[in-house]
């Protein structure tokens, strides 16, 4: 039976991690070795490496998972940094609550984006004017009592909805705000378009950070 080529096992023999490294050729390896042996015989070895390579595909499954979910993490925190300093831009109060619907919200990547209080309150124009009480019937959602100051992310009703613009949206994130005494019960307010955008299983910290963030600025306003 003719050997390898010459030059082939040259490289071979001045590389062997080139053969190593190569799962398909090492699998042809370990199959024509089953094949010598026979059916009455197990090879251990062969066994074995089966087993390793399977938990090398799992364990650099799991890696990708990690990296993946690392990047999304460094991702969704660089854009909620540039939506906060878009907070920062306005020059007067008015632009500043008209700015979370034309410049807030397309950063966050949601079609809707709204701050709503319960009462009228000249000092915020644009806001979405709630009926006192109205904040925690929304937060509670038919649950026998509301969530308190948590954020709130579920699913939303396809129809047209005040608070969101009059804009149907499919799934929502309410986040109450505390604006301090003599302020209104307010409500900052995110709509989108994807189902799945806003989930009670999803991680609420880079909202708190932007929430955080948007009520110190409203405040700043308010005392002005």
């Amino acid at each position: 039976m003719a050997g390898l080529d010459p030059d082939l096992r040259a490289r071979l023999l001045a590389d062997p991690s080139a053969l190593l490294d190569d799962r398909e050729v090492m699998r042809a390896l370990i199959a024509a070795r089953d094949a010598d042996i026979g059916d009455n015989v197990i090879d251990i070895r062969g066994r074995a490496m089966a087993a390793l390579e399977s938990r090398l595909d799992r364990l650099e499954a799991a890696h990708e998972t990690v990296i993946a979910a690392a990047w999304d993490n460094q991702s969704g925190t660089a854009t909620v940094h540039r939506a906060v300093l878009a907070l920062l831009e306005p020059m007067d109060i008015t632009g500043f609550i008209a700015g979370l619907q034309a410049d807030v919200a397309p950063l966050l990547r949601v079609e809707t984006m709204a701050l709503a209080v319960e009462g009228t309150w000249p000092g915020l124009p644009g806001a979405v004017s709630l009926p006192p009480g109205a904040i925690g019937q929304v937060l509670a959602a038919g649950r026998r009592t509301p969530r308190g100051d948590d954020i709130v992310l579920r699913r939303a009703d396809p129809v047209a909805d005040p608070l969101h613009g009059g804009i149907a949206v499919a799934s929502e994130a309410l986040i109450p705000l505390d604006l301090g005494p003599g302020q209104p019960s307010a409500l900052l307010v995110m709509g989108s378009a994807d189902p799945a955008r806003f989930t009670p299983a999803q991680g609420t910290d880079l909202l708190r950070f932007f929430a955080q963030a948007f009520r110190l600025a409203l405040i700043g306003w308010l005392n002005r």
